[in-house]
């Protein structure tokens, strides 16, 4: 009778070896998935830690794009108050025009002979009103008889264009924004002669003119502008600033005159006021809209 050796190996021995294929197959897939897993949590990182930065960043991009809006909500304000103090120029170069067209008919009503420059707010008085010789600075009696004419209508005039007059009914009586802040007697002279004894001429012209006209009206002294400061004043400006080209006597005569520069101010005070307190504010809005910007273009 044969024995049969026991080897150990029995009907369950491949069902041993394929459980043992199977454990092994298990653990290398879990082993996958768990390096699956992990991948994906480094994936999900990346992706939350990109959508955290890509967040930041349109946050900070719509902050910048807010600064704009309110910047440009201020550039339209500080637009709209430039057009407004363009406006009140235009309106005090208007005042000025009326002005000279009231004096110049005033002293047309008299007979004196006058031009005005409405672009440059000049009274001209032409030789035919008051003249003077070569060399002279003096008033003849003709010329200073004008002057008192001139003084005349311009105490007449002048308080109601004044910041401030001895009347109170007459202090700014046409307009409560603007007034007149100078008005320059300006002396001239010809190109003959020396530069230097020219520019004294010319001055000492003015001078002459501005005594014969506080003289015969006082009061025009007591005109002030909106500094406290009187309104009457003198300049002289030699031969540089001819009316006509000084190739002949008769151009020389007209050059050696007396005009009367009127200067305007406005009163502006609160709208500068205003723009500076607003540029302040856009200097802000600025600097944050700038650090806004530098913000978003950082990675």
């Amino acid at each position: 009778m044969a024995f049969i050796e026991d080897t150990g190996a029995g009907p369950d021995s491949h069902g041993e070896e394929d459980e043992n294929y199977f454990i092994s197959m298990t653990d290398m897939m879990v082993g996958i998935l768990f390096i699956f897993i992990i991948m994906l949590m480094v994936f999900a990182l990346n992706f939350k830690q990109q959508t955290d930065v890509s967040e930041d960043r349109f946050e900070r991009l719509e902050e910048a794009r807010r600064q704009a809006e309110v910047v440009a909500d201020r550039l339209d304000i500080l637009k709209e108050q430039v057009r407004v103090e363009l406006q009140q120029l235009d309106k005090s170069d208007q005042i000025r025009s009326a002005m000279l067209q009231d004096i110049r008919a005033r002293l047309v009503a008299q007979g004196l002979d006058v031009q005005i420059d409405l672009a440059n707010g000049v009274l001209r008085l032409t030789e035919d009103a008051v003249r003077f010789d070569p060399s002279n600075a003096d008033l003849d009696v003709t010329a200073a008889d004008n002057v008192r004419k001139i003084a005349l209508v311009l105490r007449e005039v002048l308080p109601m264009y004044a910041a401030c007059a001895p009347a109170a009914s007459a202090c700014g009586g046409t307009s409560t924004t603007t007034s007149v802040e100078t008005v320059f007697i300006e002396g001239h002279t010809d190109a003959t002669g020396r530069d230097d004894s020219n520019w004294q001429l010319s001055t000492q012209r003015a001078v002459n003119t501005y005594r014969v006209l506080t003289e015969a009206q006082p009061l025009l002294r007591a005109l002030l502008n909106r500094a406290g400061r009187e309104i009457i004043s003198v300049s002289g400006y030699s031969s540089t600033r001819p009316v006509k080209d000084e190739s002949n006597k008769a151009a020389w005569d007209t050059n050696r005159r007396i005009d009367l520069r009127f200067v305007m101010e406005v009163d502006d005070s609160e709208r500068l006021k205003e723009v500076l307190a607003l540029t302040d504010q856009m200097e802000g809005q600025l600097f944050e809209l700038r650090s806004a910007i530098d913000a978003a273009d950082v990675p």
